[in-house]
């Protein structure tokens, strides 16, 4: 631009320069910036003609003090003489300036991103290496107030190996370097989201002392064709200059897909840059001061495989969801700070909150305390529930400060923590990681022999891991649960992971099949890992037959890809770490044999058609929250003979139509048809008699013929040596 100026005509009434017309400017700016041909026109010239005003204060300039305007021969050594230009490009960066300003009244998101990434990863040009290492200290300094190893619980299995791979290289580099032994240069860590991975990243900044260059992935997506690769660029030359330093990429998924899938060039482009960058944080170009990149995420399996390999994230620490005991040490430190009564009782509570991550016991916590403050209020206003008492009254009461006598007796306890888990749904649970179900074993009646074989292959494992390690067992197992359908297979998996308070993921066979190739595979994969994440868990497989069929000459190849996966899942080269495994099946036969080998699903239990005695504990269960009439006896009903190919199922189905016959029969009285919810239908009670259940007999069929029943028995014989 300075260029176009020199060769401006002068005015010789005033002897300045005659500025170009913004026609001119325009023209000239589309001829020498390539990229400004990309932008609107009419942006552009706006912004000439908003920057014009700034020109000419600065370059409005008589001939005779302007060395460029006059003969050289002409021109005296001294300052006056001299054109005084504050800075070398000062009419492109003012146009630079001007230009962005304008932007951002139309593309606010990317305006804003640029200036947070600027904030973070670029110091001025102007600021000295004074400013920069009183920053890097100012910087550290605030790291270590905000975070530290002891503020956060349940980390103590990974501490150590974060010390070791990177505050261990940052203090005595001079270890590494006298040895020759290369730290590092890139830690991931991931895991479910709310498991603590940015707070950790902070502690270790925290820890170290270094400066910490924390960017958030989003932030370094720009509109602007380059531009998200110069702020990759301006990140780690800044973490260069201010070596030794940590730099953390949160959400780094957000920016590193897979380049074969990437939608759109400029994703492989950054990926291609960020690889670069990473291989410059060697030593050579450190100064020997150790660099470090730290990234986040909760989908690794989506980063791009060339960051994960040796060189770049060379190693990678997962953060599961915290177990009881980590629950536990985590609940200490977030209610540090809070009056709890006496005889609070941490452990029991971290049994009542499983699949719960940092942020939802903090969010737990949170809804504890404004239970806690309810019901304190209720305390303080006299008042008998707590639904009466309104802020408006108990303001009104008390307008003044409470004393410190009425203070004193006002805690928080267990009850309002027991009722705040109601009201925090786990994270883990929205994210598609699991938790554990609420159907327990009040939930289901009979079938106490599989009951007791389930506790020991399952829930005792879970509870007593120590007595089976000192006899050699060390291998989960795996329990196949067999039968005709409507016999409780699925609700036995459910209340046998609420006993052993282990994590739950529920799948259907079909929901993992995948027309595409390889995506099959994939979701098997996904589901567990997402198990070892949240250990222990248990996987429930409800119709494996349609997952893993037998394979056979005449069987597709997808099929025995998906079906070759599971093995190796099951009992591969990978350990399963706590992960157990419960599959459901009306039709063992058809499985492939593969799977029912010895440490996979090694265990058969046939769930079949209750007995007499086990019917009458079905009903019983079924209808303990009915109102049944005194004419109704339930021994008499599991004895009919039509109920003997009744499963569990079909009980249930029995009792809902009496209930459905009995509100039909109140509904059909004119008393109360007008108006069930008046005062005088309200008084009389909806009971479920003797005749409703005659009324359901008729409506209600077995669901399991004579036929299939000779099958399912000729299968137990045949099966029955393997159900040991």
């Amino acid at each position: 631009m300075e260029e176009m100026l020199k060769d401006e005509p002068v005015d010789p009434s005033n002897n300045a320069i005659v500025f170009p017309k913004a026609s001119e400017f325009l023209e000239y700016i589309l001829e020498v910036d390539i990229p400004m041909k990309r932008q609107k026109r009419a942006l552009v010239e706006k912004s000439i003609q908003r920057v014009t005003p700034v020109l000419k204060q600065n370059f409005s300039i008589d001939v005779d003090e302007n060395p460029i305007e006059q003969d050289s021969e002409n021109i005296l050594p001294n300052e006056s003489n001299l054109m005084v230009v504050n800075e070398k490009n000062v009419l492109n960066n003012q146009m630079v300036k001007y230009w962005k300003q304008n932007t951002a009244t139309t593309t606010t998101t990317t305006t804003m991103t640029t200036t947070t990434a600027a904030q973070i990863t670029k110091p001025t040009e102007k600021a000295s290496s004074a400013d920069i290492e009183k920053n890097k200290q100012a910087e550290s300094e605030k790291v270590k107030k905000v975070i530290k190893f002891s503020d956060m619980g349940g980390i103590e299995p990974i501490v150590e190996e974060v010390l070791e791979l990177i505050v261990m290289p940052i203090k005595h580099s001079e270890i590494y370097l006298y040895t020759g032994v290369k730290p590092p240069r890139g830690v991931l860590l991931y895991g479910p989201p709310g498991c603590g991975k940015t707070m950790l990243a902070k502690a270790i900044a925290a820890e170290a002392g270094v400066t910490f260059l924390e960017v958030s992935a989003p932030e370094i997506v720009s509109g602007m064709s380059g531009e998200s690769e110069k702020k990759l660029r301006d990140l780690f030359a800044q973490a260069i200059k201010q070596a030794p330093s940590i730099i953390f990429i949160d959400e780094i998924d957000a920016i590193t897909p897979k380049r074969e899938t990437a939608q759109r060039e400029m994703e492989r482009r950054i990926v291609a840059q960020l690889l670069t960058c990473i291989d410059s944080l060697s030593w050579e170009n450190t100064g020997n001061k150790h660099v470090v990149l730290l990234g986040a995420t909760n989908r690794p399996d989506s980063l791009d495989p060339a960051l994960r390999r040796a060189g770049r994230f060379d190693r990678e620490i997962m953060m599961s969801v915290p177990d009881e005991s980590a629950r536990e040490k985590i609940l200490k430190v977030i209610t540090d700070g809070l009056k709890l009564s006496e005889d609070f009782d941490f452990r029991e509570l971290s049994k009542r909150c499983p699949g719960y991550v940092g942020a939802d016991l903090h969010a737990l916590v949170t809804a504890a305390g404004m239970i806690a403050v309810k019901r304190i209020f209720s305390i303080l206003a006299n008042q008998d529930e707590i639904q009466d008492l309104t802020i408006r009254k108990f303001l009104a009461d008390f307008q003044d400060p409470l004393s410190p006598d009425q203070l004193e007796s006002l805690v928080i306890t267990n009850q309002d923590f027991m009722s705040a888990l109601s009201k925090v749904q786990p994270s883990a649970q929205r994210e598609g990681f699991a938790t554990v179900p609420g159907v327990t074993w009040e939930s289901i009646g009979a079938l106490q022999d599989i009951r007791n074989q389930l506790r020991f292959s399952i829930t005792e494992p879970i509870k007593h891991p120590e007595l089976f390690k000192s006899v050699g067992i060390t291998s989960p197992a795996g329990v196949l649960l067999w039968g005709p359908p409507g016999c409780g297979k699925t609700l036995l998996a459910k209340a046998i992971a609420n006993e052993a308070q282990a994590n739950f993921i529920s799948i259907k066979g079909p929901e993992l099949l995948n027309k595409y190739v390889g995506e099959s595979e994939k979701a098997i994969r996904q589901v567990f890992s997402r198990a070892r994440a949240s250990n222990p868990c248990i996987i429930f497989f409800d119709e494996v037959d349609a997952l893993c069929p037998k394979r056979d000459l005449n069987s597709t190849d997808s099929i025995s890809r998906i079906v070759n996966t599971l093995l190796t899942e099951l009992d591969g080269i990978e350990d399963r770490k706590n992960v157990f495994i419960i599959a459901a099946t009306n039709r063992p036969d058809i499985i492939d044999p593969a799977i029912l080998r010895p440490g996979r699903l090694d265990k058969l239990l046939y769930v079949g058609l209750p007995s007499e005695a086990e019917r009458l504990d079905i009903l019983k269960t079924l209808t303990r929250n009915t109102p049944l009439n005194c004419d109704v006896d339930l021994p008499l009903i599991s004895k009919n003979k039509r109920l003997s190919n009744f499963t569990g199922a079909d009980l249930a189905s029995l009792v809902r139509e009496s209930c459905v016959s009995a509100i039909n029969k109140f509904l059909s009285d004119p008393e109360n048809s007008a108006d069930p919810s008046s005062e005088a239908s309200s008084k009389k009670a909806v009971l479920v008699s003797g005749d409703d259940f005659a009324f359901a007999f008729n409506n209600v069929s077995p669901s399991v013929n004579l036929s299939d029943l000779g099958r399912y028995l000729s299968l137990k014989e045949k099966y029955s040596s393997m159900s040991i």
